[in-house]
């Protein structure tokens, strides 16, 4: 009988004890597509007398994630604890140094230290794998990796959080604004209790480093992302894109571009006829542009105990199977430093959402100011008068730098007739 594949599991929370749950059920499908047993022989987690849903019996129990990296009878390791730094890194670090192979659903480890642990995992011949970091359950990284590595991926984007997508698709759907169906979203348990990784867009920002560096071959790069929420879009900005066209996405866009590398994340709107737009609730999609393939669309469920657990066991399957791969496509020694491009010099169209007072002069100034910066206007919308009053003007524009719209909406933010800072929504051809 060949021998089995011996898994260590480090964290057992929702993705560990989902993991453990998936290889009790489908044992014996995954040693036959695996060609030899998948067993977990260790596990190792904070509270060993915490009550959890999955039979813990027959299995070696750590309470030193390290030692059990270093256990010469564990031939894979799992880290499914969390966080960039700390015990999950020593964890990877260690089981690397010791000729383990790692598997890791941290996406945050990934974005800040991937590049080092890659060299390490090559430099020791051993499978530093990650699918469950990215997109939860969809098979993003085998994609770009491997289905359309004969591609040269010019631009790759996504809805990557699905808290962020459930709250944009509630506030379209019920007319509500953020914070009310933030705090629905809470008692529904797909927000935690502290959102702000969530909706300040930096779980978003780790997963598009990540896929920034499969795509491009570079390394990666989570300094240069520029990061926006979603927090100060309104259910008017909503109404608005409706009326206009669009619908409002959170998005992680990651260009290829003759100045370097773009990484942005930021709500966008986007045209109602392209797929993406119709990718709601709490679902995930991932859009790469080959140059042969043309433009690819992946969706599906992006967190969850079951799907990401689907996306560690692949990984365990492909190690099984003997299945060595670059970390990020290419050799980690060949990884490119392009530039990085900030979000100043992006070309784009944009929305402007304006509260002003109704009298006559304050469209002519912001004109002028818009014109002095050599922006031009697409369409200007008021609905109604109320003079003396406050009243909502949306603007939409014709590409400009991102350098220009900062400085006109600095201008129109000073004049006394604007009641409130200028609200801005970049609009994306997609």
């Amino acid at each position: 009988m060949t021998k089995p594949l011996r898994v260590a599991v480090a964290g057992l929370g929702t993705v560990g004890a989902g993991v453990l749950k998936l290889l009790g059920v489908h044992g014996d499908l995954i040693a036959s597509r695996s060609g030899r047993p998948v067993m977990v022989s260790a596990v190792s987690a904070r509270d060993r007398a915490k009550k959890r849903p999955v039979d813990l019996s027959g299995l070696r129990w750590f309470d030193d994630p390290l030692a059990m990296a270093a256990d010469p009878d564990v031939d894979v390791v799992l880290e499914l604890i969390g966080g960039s730094d700390g015990v999950a890194k020593a964890l990877t670090e260690t089981a690397i140094a010791k000729g383990k192979h790692v598997i890791t659903a941290n996406k945050a480890l990934m974005a800040v230290h991937g590049a080092a642990l890659a060299r390490a995992a090559e430099s020791a011949k051993v499978a530093l794998a990650y699918e469950a970091a990215v997109a939860g359950g969809i098979p993003v990284i085998k994609s770009l990796r491997e289905g359309l590595a004969a591609n040269d991926i010019s631009r790759v984007y996504g809805i990557l959080n699905g808290t962020c997508n459930h709250i944009l698709t509630s506030m379209r759907e019920t007319r509500r604004d953020f914070a009310e169906v933030l705090r629905e979203a809470q008692d529904l348990g797909y927000a935690e209790s502290d959102p702000s990784f969530d909706v300040d867009g930096v779980d978003t920002a780790h997963k598009l480093a990540i896929l920034t560096a499969l795509a491009f071959g570079c390394e990666v790069d989570f300094k240069n992302v520029y990061i926006e929420g979603i927090r100060q879009v309104s259910a008017l900005d909503i109404a608005y894109a409706d009326e206009l066209g669009y619908r409002i996405k959170l998005l992680g866009i990651a260009s290829c571009t003759e100045a370097g590398i773009e990484q942005r994340v930021h709500p966008c709107m986007v045209p109602e006829g392209t797929p993406i737009a119709h990718v709601d609730g709490v679902f995930n999609a991932v859009v790469a542009e080959g140059d042969f393939v043309g433009s690819v669309l992946a969706e599906g469920r992006g967190a969850g105990a079951e799907p990401t657990a689907s996306a560690v066991v692949a990984d365990l399957i492909d190690i099984a199977r003997g299945l060595r791969l670059p970390v990020f496509a290419v050799p980690a020694k060949d990884l490119r430093r392009p530039a990085a491009v900030p979000v100043e010099r992006h070309h784009g169209c944009h929305y402007i959402r304006l509260m002003v007072v109704d009298r006559p002069g304050v469209i002519a100034d912001v004109a002028a100011a818009l014109r002095d910066c050599e922006i031009s206007v697409e369409a200007l919308l008021q609905h109604g008068r109320s003079p003396g009053e406050a009243v909502p003007v949306v603007i939409t524009t014709h590409e400009t730098t991102g350098a220009a719209m900062d400085e006109a909406l600095r201008r129109i933010g000073e004049f006394k007739t604007v009641l409130e800072p200028p609200r801005r929504i970049r609009i994306e051809a997609l």
